[in-house]
């Protein structure tokens, strides 16, 4: 096993709760009609397309133009976004900063709309602290995608066999090891640090 010299993190679910239908259970309160609008009007797909690097408010608008009787609940996904992302994933957070404090190379990976992840750092000063942060809307490109993991590489100066990668989405982390890094599938805190001196870093 090679060592480990550079860290990298994804943040949805893995250092924030991430949580899409939660501000929709108060704004639409009959379970049908809210799935009716997170299936069909502010989609997986069109979330997908934040991610890709449309802007928030030009995806809202298009949105608001098809769906003008849903501009209020369709205006919610930017306005009320921050009540999407309930708290910090505390276990993981300290993790991250003793990482840091110990002198580690440590940077984020994510998907994540330019724009909402403007609004969501302000609140969760952490997410200043990694090295550097590859944001697939600026980029343009999104995990599993593996331009992605050699943009991050290239960017941030990785090599690869020395990288480890933790993702809460299996096929994210299939695809960093196909870009030849090493990788694990976070499911908790402990099991983030057993996975974590599995490599010999001992937290």
């Amino acid at each position: 096993m090679n060592e480990i010299r550079h860290i990298v993190f994804d943040i949805g679910n893995v250092l924030l709760h991430w949580e899409r239908e939660r501000p929709y259970r108060r704004l639409i309160p009959d379970a049908v009609k809210r799935r009716h609008f997170l299936t069909e009007i502010c989609s997986d797909a069109w979330h997908h397309r934040l991610d890709e690097g449309v802007p928030v408010d030009e995806a809202i608008a298009e949105l608001v133009a098809r769906h003008p009787e849903h501009e209020d609940l369709i205006r919610a996904y930017k306005t009320e976004w921050l009540e999407m992302l309930p708290g910090a994933i505390g276990g993981t957070v300290e993790i991250l900063e003793r990482l840091v404090a110990d002198g580690r190379d440590v940077t984020a990976l994510t998907n994540f709309n330019q724009d909402l992840f403007q609004i969501t750092v302000p609140e969760y000063p952490f997410l200043r602290i990694f090295r550097g942060v590859t944001v697939s809307g600026e980029k343009r490109l999104i995990k599993p995608d593996p331009a992605i993991y050699e943009e991050h590489a290239r960017a941030f100066g990785l090599e690869p066999s020395a990288t480890l990668f933790f993702d809460d989405m299996e096929r994210n982390v299939a695809a960093a090891r196909a870009a030849g890094w090493n990788a694990e599938v976070f499911t908790d805190p402990e099991g983030l640090r057993r996975d974590l001196a599995r490599y010999g870093i001992a937290i």
